[in-house]
């Protein structure tokens, strides 16, 4: 194996990135300027020592606390709760939220030894009873892990005076009906509203 092939595997193993992406990307490399490729070596190589979880909710930030929890025009009185530091990005493209954040590193899953001990539950339960939290909104993914996630959540968290929501799930803007799912579509009976 030369070190085209393994710069190839080592693209591969990347979330999203299949061998033929990973081939491309290799041999783009190979083309592209020495100062892009060295600026991008030296990117990976720092990225771990620059980039840690914020000490107050979880996401991934250079400067700690990160900038959503430093932003005193952030409503201080809800929180959302989501699997990963990425989750929180996507949120915060979507331009439709601002509250804080807090992220679990992941969600129950018996079947990988994952339980509630696991997760940055006990941080959560500190920054509701502490900071005067009115709402907790649960963004777990809708799968089984994420909703059981939810659930154990929302139960821990029925002991104090804090609103908890889920996020609604059905069918997405511009889909078709035909090609949606039959959970999809459960979920969308249940979550519809009045028009």
């Amino acid at each position: 194996m030369n070190a085209l092939d393994e710069l190839t595997e080592s693209f591969s193993r990347l979330p999203g990135i299949g061998k033929k992406s990973a081939s491309r990307i290799a041999n783009h490399l190979l083309k592209a300027d020495m100062l892009f490729v060295n600026r991008f070596a030296k990117q990976i190589e720092t990225l771990q020592q620059k980039i840690k979880p914020c000490s107050v909710c979880g996401s991934w930030t250079e400067n700690d606390p990160c900038p959503i929890c430093s932003d005193p025009s952030r409503d201080r009185t809800v929180i959302c709760v989501v699997e990963q530091p990425q989750d929180v990005t996507t949120i915060e493209n979507s331009h439709e939220f601002t509250g804080l954040f807090h992220v679990l590193g992941g969600v129950i899953n018996p079947l990988e030894g994952i339980g509630a001990a696991e997760l940055h539950l006990d941080a959560l339960l500190n920054r509701v009873k502490e900071n005067g939290i009115k709402e907790v909104i649960l963004a777990t993914n809708p799968t089984v892990e994420g909703d059981t996630t939810a659930l154990y959540i929302q139960r821990l968290l029925s002991e104090t005076d804090v609103v908890v929501t889920r996020l609604a799930s059905g069918l997405p803007v511009g889909g078709d009906l035909e090609y949606a799912d039959r959970l999809t579509l459960a979920r969308s009976f249940r979550g519809r509203r009045e028009f």
